[in-house]
């Protein structure tokens, strides 16, 4: 049914550092479709996702409109549902959590499948029965199912997909997720709404989905347990309290746990407002309210395709910015496209088309969704590949965690405008300026993704960048990049080729530069002057280097000691040989990667002008072709800084 490669990452071995044997084969993120190791799990996810909705909206349908329950007001009816959904994920997550760590992930799948099985069967009967009880505590087992589902939903897949297939792999889940939960409405609102057999056509699509998704469930591969002697604390309180420990010891993979459950609250402000949003100010039927759905739903799947485009097959967290300043930017347009709309009688698809001012409110909507799928794949997956993998479903349970307190307070919030007399658009206004202001805090706290943001554009925007051999940067563990060094912005290049943080050891005097030095502050590079000139700071530079490589990261240095003035390659200085002795001294083996910037001489911030950079910036033009070439690493023993310089040398003729 689907092709499994050989050395495929579905072997136990597997790891989100290491590359499969097929990565560079598959052209784009649609290629894993055709791969066993992802294939059956994006069936899989996709079916339980399109049965959840089905039901739930199948139900609130029923209660709304075709039963009279005197103890659940219709009015109340969709807010009850969701509320009993949301409920197991704050009492059951941080278990799911620790099952997925102890169990291989394979059979988690399968015992949540089989769970679905029996749920949807206990459905159908109430279906059946018109019995509301049974069926809303069906919609809290459900809760409960999806509860499980979610940790091992995004543990698996770093453990199957290497570092370039991630991103793209994330993309497929959530533009999967959100085209399932706009089929499951449609079909569910659909089936429910057929005289006389409604309802039992309602029982059977449950039943035949969660039985389907137990059949694709059946060909996904093992997945090895990554903590299988964990001990089962019980205790959702004080597990919960240890998961959020976890995931603040890396500040990276906690700020991005706030950040995506920020998405979900401002997500969730739009979301539950679309029926009131059509009626009362686009004045449109309740197929106008379903269209808002659906173009929300293209919008978050077509953004979340696209960040594999943009991010160039890497984990680019230099989009989280990009995708939240989307959201703001038409939030805050939606409100203006919409607060002034004359007054009408409800109208149909055709004539809410008809009218042009709903295109913008139509495309502020699409551009809001699609930013916010640029967002947050991103940010999954950090969390995925930076969580350390024994604990790394206890941390996505935490997030799960956030994700609901977060939406619950967004309902809380926007209740509270709404009832102080603000109007929906209003609300819309807020919530796109208070986007801004968390935006802006995350990145202030974890400047990481500014400064992955700057990368980006400047690679993309200012030159056009290319990438030779990037899969020579170590994923994980620590090593040395050593690059010639040609121009003020070499150091924001390298950030943009590499889809870990660096450190970058700098001459002291580019802090100097108005802007860069203000940018290199903030990514924590250090500066380092000449040992005659300034000693202290000479002797801090390479402790602070030797602790960099102790606790893994990526070490860069310009060993050339300055940026050249004729664009030839410089002699290179000791320094290295220091980073090298500190770091043997520490009983570490740090792999040293020679790099080589081309065709930069001459650009925007080289200083082949007489008088320094930007004398003349455009006497290349626009978007100057510069690239990277990456070389094989070579082991710390063999470096020498005439050898080096060698193959440096050759990177640049390559």
């Amino acid at each position: 049914m689907f092709q499994q490669e050989t050395g495929s990452p579905s072997a136990p071995t597997a790891t989100a550092g290491a590359v499969p044997s097929a990565a560079h084969e598959h052209p784009n993120q649609f290629a894993l479709l055709g791969q066993r190791r992802f294939a059956p799990f994006f069936w899989t996810q996709f079916s339980g996702a399109a049965n959840d909705n089905l039901f739930k909206f199948a139900l609130t349908v029923m209660v709304t409109y075709q039963l009279s329950v005197s103890w659940l007001p219709s009015a109340m009816a969709g807010l009850v549902i969701g509320a009993l959904f949301i409920l197991p994920f704050l009492l059951f997550s941080a278990t799911s959590g620790q099952l997925t760590d102890k169990w291989d992930k394979t059979r988690m799948f399968r015992l949540v499948k089989n769970l679905e099985i029996a749920i949807m069967a206990l459905a159908a009967w109430g279906f059946i029965q018109a019995n509301v009880p049974l069926l809303l505590g069906c919609v809290f087992l459900m809760g409960l199912h999806s509860t499980l589902f979610g940790p091992v939903k995004f543990a698996y897949l770093p453990q199957v997909l290497s570092e370039r297939e991630l991103t793209g792999g994330n993309g497929m889940v959530e533009m999967g997720t959100f085209v399932a939960i706009l089929l499951g409405n449609v079909a569910g609102g659909l089936l429910v709404a057929v005289p006389e057999v409604g309802h039992m056509q309602v029982a059977v699509a449950c039943l035949a989905l969660a039985v389907i998704g137990r059949i694709f469930a059946q060909f996904i591969p093992n997945a090895p347990a990554t903590d299988p002697h964990l001990v089962i604390n019980w205790n959702p309180f004080t597990e919960t309290w240890r998961n959020l420990q976890l995931a603040r010891e890396q500040p990276a993979v906690f700020r991005s746990l706030l950040g995506i459950s920020w998405m979900w609250f401002f997500g969730a402000v739009f979301l539950a407002q679309f029926p009131s949003f059509a009626k009362e100010v686009l004045h449109g039927d309740e197929h106008v309210a379903s269209l808002l759905l659906v173009v929300f739903s293209v919008g978050i799947g077509t953004g979340s395709l696209l960040c594999e485009v943009f991010s160039r097959r890497h984990v680019e967290i230099g989009l989280v910015p990009l995708g939240a300043i989307g959201m703001s930017v038409f939030a805050v347009d939606l409100f203006f496209a919409s607060r002034a709309l004359p007054a009408s009688e409800l109208m149909g698809v055709g004539a809410f088309f008809a009218q042009p001012a709903h295109w913008r409110v139509m495309a502020d909507l699409g551009m809001l969704a699609l930013s916010a799928g640029i967002y947050s794949v991103p940010m999954y997956a950090l969390i995925q590949m930076r969580s350390q993998p024994t604990h790394r479903a206890r941390i996505i349970a935490a997030n799960n965690i956030l994700n609901a307190l977060f939406m619950i307070a967004s309902s809380v919030l926007a209740g509270a405008l709404l009832a102080a007399g603000f109007s929906i658009p209003q609300v819309f206004l807020i919530t796109g300026i208070a986007n801004a202001v968390v935006a802006a805090y995350i990145f202030l706290l974890v400047p990481e993704y500014l400064l992955r943001f700057v990368a980006w554009v400047a690679s993309r925007f200012v030159y056009r960048f290319k990438v030779h051999g990037d899969e020579h940067i170590p994923a994980t563990g620590a090593a040395i990049l050593a690059c010639n060094h040609v121009s003020f912005v070499d150091a924001v290049l390298l950030m943009a080729a590499s889809p870990r943080p660096i450190y970058f050891l700098m001459d002291h005097r580019i802090f100097r530069v108005p802007l860069l030095g203000w940018l290199f502050r903030l990514a924590k590079a250090i500066p380092v002057a000449p040992q005659k000139e300034d000693p202290a700071t000479y002797e801090a530079a390479f402790e602070r280097a030797a602790q960099v490589l102790r606790e893994g990261d990526l070490l860069a240095i310009f060993p050339e000691g300055g940026i050249t003035r004729d664009g030839q390659l410089q002699e290179f200085r000791g320094g290295i040989m220091k980073i090298i002795e500190r770091a043997q001294a520490d009983g570490l083996q740090v792999p040293v990667v020679p790099m080589a910037l081309t065709n930069l001489w001459g650009s925007y911030f080289s200083r082949i002008e007489q008088g320094g950079a930007m004398v003349r910036p455009f006497r290349r033009g626009l978007f100057n072709r510069v690239g990277l070439n990456v070389g094989q690493p070579m082991a710390q023993a063999e470096v020498q800084p005439a050898l080096l310089r060698e193959r440096v040398q050759r990177l640049l003729a390559a």
